[in-house]
């Protein structure tokens, strides 16, 4: 539980780049509210058993024998005398959720196996090692992933899920008290291995920069727990990670050093809604030490300019973590801060419970049109492997989507996968498809993806361990077709009552039949060409009302119109069906799926707009607290001028500007972050 007392007064000019925002301590209700988090926290299970904490510790200690095996067993193998292996050694270190204590039950265990210079990460890491894990009893679905951004070995040790990274460091042997965090370490080592040590250093980092690790934890476990409720937690999908969650709430507990979980959570979301990105979070100053590994600089690195919401890690060499989020994510989670905002907002002038915030977002409720993304392969081991690989590779086509429509379509990747019971080795994922926010329809507008859609799958059959059976099918489907098997039981909810229009009478399709729709067959060959099609459908009601519009869709050798209604920043959705001619599903699994026939010109009859926009922050009036309204002066050295109007608001500035400023680049969209177009990540 959180406590006032005199000994947890901490020296906050230390923490941060910039002032607190407020060093006051808590009220009476704060701790009131916060004994009522911890409480619901509690009962939500996100806290794992006693029994929990010591088999994992087991876990790790076995891991910790197996690998200094390892080590010995590469040394004598390479000629090294009984001495050198002897001396030998190889340690484990943790990072992530377990490291930080925010980890829950059946959560995995971020590792990292640091070893000699004479242990190869391909010969030996994923070769010798992966042999002997092979042969322990207690290892379970041994996975290894040699060709990732930061390479893994993935195992489930006595039901403990584990991620074990390889660190090669330049040294001959490990020393036990081994320190992590000099930067001595990262001499002479490859960037595989800087990435993989990242992740222990920044860990601990963080740790280091929170005013108050206790209150820190229970304030990132809340985090968690809302965006994997609200649909925006994953990494790979375009939104944020266990690390970049963890880097958001511990800036927040620099700008509130004093405050307990209750009062963090609330200025998490009052501080966000307002930051304008792409003006970057940072922990400390960002350094530029002798050994020459780079680090994030958007004045020298333009692949840096084009990050949409830079999180920055504080350990040498920094990096942008959130590298992955696109211009459709951002505005995702853009819009529930804001939603989380106003529910904590009520919560402190109504005295309201916790459970509003954490109820779960309904993705298949919330749009009108989804991309269906299905896989399959042979047997288990080549899914597994099959699936690793599709889902680095999604958030590619939420880019390409965006690039080939000019930011006018916008995607919503939902962040787990599904599985069709009745079908052996498949998965499945969605993608939620609207009109930009804001944007008016055409009449007569026409997007046709089909090439997009070709170009991520040609992306996705670049995979160097295809095997036969290996395959991808992408297709558009209506709200009304998705499959029963996404929902809880199998079983569809019940569909909303029809929507009144202005004059009283009810929206109804006007002849839409279902059973019309068909499919193109699907061309043979190992690696099948399915085409995908997009029925466009715009939803936002801007002023509160009903807006029908009217949009023509190139499906194929059909033409789909759609009445479209919109909706509002406040996630008010309203359904409007429209006709269509479409065809016949192919095959059971994907009855309700519609798709385009192949070689048809890719149609784009959009908007003259740039391919991608520049940044935009949310402007807030007046009778809203904390955000700036002029910054000025960002050069290096030079004093940062703000406008301000609260003292909330004077925190805020203080913390972009300083950011800023320690970069040399303007918080509010400056010419540095205009992109002229969207350049893919790196795969």
């Amino acid at each position: 539980m959180a406590s006032v007392s005199a000994s947890n007064q901490v020296n906050t000019l230390c923490l941060g780049v910039s002032e607190p925002i407020s060093t006051a301590w808590p009220t009476e209700f704060d701790l009131i509210k916060t004994r009522e988090l911890e409480k619901f926290l509690a009962d939500c299970g996100l806290y794992e058993t006693r029994e929990e904490a010591i088999r994992r510790e087991e876990v790790l200690g076995r891991v910790d024998q197996i690998v200094k095996v390892w080590v010995k067993t590469v040394s004598r193998a390479k000629g090294f005398n009984e001495q050198l292996v002897h001396e030998a050694n190889a340690k484990i270190f943790t990072f992530g959720s377990y490291r930080l204590g925010v980890h829950g039950p059946g959560a995995d265990i971020d590792t990292l196996c640091v070893g000699p210079r004479h242990a190869t990460r391909d010969e030996d890491f994923f070769g010798e090692l992966h042999r002997m894990l092979a042969e322990t009893p207690e290892v379970q679905e041994l996975h290894p992933v040699p060709d990732a951004h930061v390479p893994v070995m993935r195992f489930k040790f006595n039901g403990v899920s584990i991620d074990l990274l390889y660190a090669r460091l330049s040294l001959w042997v490990i020393p036990e008290d081994f320190d992590i965090s000099q930067e001595t370490i990262l001499q002479n080592v490859d960037e595989q291995t800087v990435r993989s040590l990242n992740g222990c250093r920044v860990t601990d980092q963080i740790l280091r920069l929170v005013p108050n690790i206790q209150n820190f934890r229970t304030t990132l476990r809340c985090m968690r727990f809302w965006a994997k409720r609200r649909g925006v937690y994953s990494n790979v999908s375009g939104f944020l990670g266990g690390i970049n969650w963890a880097l958001l709430v511990a800036r927040i507990c620099q700008l509130y050093p004093n405050a307990v979980p209750s009062t963090l959570v609330s200025r998490f979301f009052r501080v966000y809604t307002q930051w304008r990105w792409p003006n970057p979070v940072i922990l400390c100053p960002i350094e530029e030490k002798c050994l020459g590994l780079p680090v994030w600089d958007p004045r020298r690195n333009i692949k840096d300019r084009n990050h949409l919401m830079p999180i920055i890690t504080p350990a040498y060499p920094s990096m942008n973590s959130s590298y992955n989020v696109s211009w459709s994510t951002l505005r995702i989670m853009e819009e529930e801060l804001q939603r989380g905002n106003e529910i904590v907002k009520e919560m402190d002038t109504e005295n309201t419970g916790w459970i509003t915030l954490f109820e779960p977002f309904l993705f298949f409720e919330a749009y009108k049109n989804y991309l269906q993304i299905d896989i399959t392969a042979e047997n288990d081991v080549d899914l597994r492997n099959w699936k690793g690989w599709v889902e680095s590779r999604l958030r590619l086509l939420t880019r390409k989507i965006e690039r080939d429509t000019g930011g006018m379509l916008q995607c919503h990747p939902h962040p787990a996968e599904f599985s069709d019971t009745s079908r052996s080795f498949h998965y499945c994922y969605f993608m939620g498809l609207r009109r930009k926010e804001g944007s008016a329809a055409k009449e007569g507008e026409q997007f046709d993806i089909r090439l997009t859609v070709d170009d991520f799958k040609n992306t996705v059959w670049m995979y160097s361990s295809w095997k036969r059976g290996m395959w991808i099918h992408v297709c558009h489907i209506r709200h009304k077709n998705i499959p029963n098997f996404v929902f809880p039981g199998g079983v569809r909810p019940p569909q909303p009552m029809k929507v009144a229009g202005e004059q009283g009478r009810v929206l109804k399709p006007m002849g839409f039949n279902s059973q019309k729709r068909k499919r193109d067959e699907i061309d043979a060959g190992s690696h099948p060409r399915e085409s995908t099609s997009l029925v466009e459908n715009v939803k936002s009601d801007l002023q509160g009302e009903v807006k029908l519009e009217q949009v023509e869709v190139n499906v194929g050798d059909s033409l789909t119109k759609v009445i479209c209604s919109s909706e509002n920043s406040s996630h008010n959705s309203i359904e409007v069906e429209g006709y269509a001619r479409c065809s016949q599903p192919l095959g059971a699994a994907s009855s309700a799926s519609g798709s385009l026939s192949l070689g048809r010109a890719l149609v784009i009859e959009t908007t003259s707009e740039p391919l991608v926009h520049q940044c935009s922050s949310k402007e807030v009036g007046e009778s809203q607290v904390g955000l700036v309204d002029q910054v000025q002066n960002f050069d290096v050295g030079k004093r940062v001028n703000c406008v301000q109007s609260s003292t909330v608001e004077r925190g805020i500035a203080a913390a972009a500007a300083a950011a800023a400023a320690g970069q040399g680049f303007s918080p509010c969209c400056s010419s540095l972050f205009q992109n002229g177009g969207l350049e893919e990540l790196e795969v």
